[in-house]
């Protein structure tokens, strides 16, 4: 059996995150991906993460977080030679990724109108803060400047933090994961027409419509201004993290019968008739009161103790772990989302990766290869392309590869 996008060729020229993570998921599909990367340099991502010493490799965490799977080249696209082994490679590709700043590729001359007339049917996706036109089109943008732009800085934290920055890197995730959808989609009309497609993606726009439940939504058509709330939820309550006698624990009511049934397990049964929490509006309104009362309940016993009961009675709750604690967790073990290279090139070490966020029923999306040293593949590809070895070498002597 293969996976859903086998046959489908992606060329690559993303950097960091949100593009690289976006081929990351194609190419977990099934696409073969093939990077293309500044010779010498590459992938600005191939010298950042936490550990100094593959970064000195060129092999750094943050590069091999969203590689694995992937071909390498090195190309100078400032170069006209460089530039015209690209759009040989355009020829065979459905998909060209990119997340230069607006208006980088047409000064190349390797834009979606250029790489038409070369492959009619090019789905051609860019990558960008805040999309190819519009006031702030030319703004660099890094995850954090749009997490600012967005508003969702401005709900992190509580009354007294925030605005706070999301723990990890939200906008860059949310732009690669919406790319990959649009990608996706214009493939499947590619296989329907033979038509390409032009796409534009903004991580401003991409975390603006994840947002529409129901910050957004809950403004534009209610008036209701959102504001920093904590681990507190704006529509619910008990809803929030809650202290126990060892320990936090999460708790989600979000239908009457849960709540009442928290009120038996923690013995304070004359709650649900309490005309402050006996209705969903009631507790919303006096959710601190509540906290109190829930808190002082939940401390004679541990979170873990807590847990168990609530969730045996069918109540939402759960620990607040950390990333090595989940990471260790045997859901995620049994759900197979880390997957392991032994030995990885130009590491001298394993290196882990998190797969995508779903399952097949008929096989899991994977990738056979680790993430690739720069311009590994360069050689093989150009062959492909009819260069003979000693035009390769030339290439390479030119700084064209």
């Amino acid at each position: 059996m293969s996976l859903p996008l086998k046959g489908v060729r992606v060329l690559d020229l993303t950097n960091v995150v949100a593009g690289p993570l976006c081929s990351y998921q194609l190419a977990m599909m099934g696409a073969e991906v093939v990077k293309i990367e500044s010779p010498g340099t590459g992938d600005l991502s191939r010298k950042m993460g936490a550990d100094p010493e593959l970064a000195g490799r060129l092999m750094g965490v943050s590069f091999c977080s969203a590689n694995a799977g992937k071909k390498s080249i090195t190309l100078n696209l400032k170069h006209d030679e460089g530039r015209k082994i690209f759009l040989r490679l355009v020829k065979s590709a459905d998909v060209v990724l990119e997340n230069f700043r607006p208006g980088v590729m047409k000064r190349l001359g390797l834009d979606y109108e250029r790489l038409q007339t070369v492959n009619p049917g090019i789905i051609y996706c860019a990558v960008s803060g805040f999309g190819q036109e519009g006031p702030l089109a030319q703004r660099p943008a890094y995850d954090q400047i749009v997490q600012g732009f967005s508003g969702l800085m401005s709900l992190t934290g509580d009354q007294r933090t925030a605005p706070i920055r999301a723990g990890y890197l939200a906008c860059d995730a949310m732009g690669a994961m919406t790319a990959a959808f649009a990608v996706a989609a214009a493939l499947l009309r590619k296989h329907k027409t033979g038509e390409g497609e032009m796409i534009d993606v903004a991580m401003l726009d991409s975390t603006l419509a994840t947002m529409a439940c129901w910050i957004v939504t809950n403004y534009l058509n209610a008036g209701h201004v959102p504001v920093p709330m904590g681990n507190e939820n704006h529509s619910a309550a008990p809803s929030g993290t809650f202290r126990t006698g060892k320990g936090l624990l999460n708790i989600v009511n979000n239908e009457q019968h849960q709540f009442e049934k928290l009120c038996e397990i923690i013995g304070r049964p004359a709650l649900k008739r309490d005309p402050r929490f006996s209705a969903r509006d009631a507790r919303v309104k006096n959710r601190e009161a509540l906290r109190e009362i829930l808190e002082q309940a939940l401390a004679t016993k541990t979170a873990a103790e807590w847990e168990a009961l609530f969730t045996e009675a069918g109540v939402p709750v759960g620990p607040v772990l950390t990333v090595p604690e989940i990471l260790a967790h045997p859901q995620v073990a049994d759900r197979a989302l880390i997957k392991t290279f032994d030995n990885a090139p130009g590491t001298g070490r394993n290196v882990s990766v998190p797969r995508v966020g779903f399952r097949l029923a008929r096989e899991q999306p994977d990738v056979a290869t680790p993430p690739p040293q720069l311009g590994q593949d360069t050689a093989a590809i150009l062959e492909e392309l009819g260069y003979g070895a000693g035009d390769v070498e030339k290439l390479r002597r030119e700084g064209v590869t």
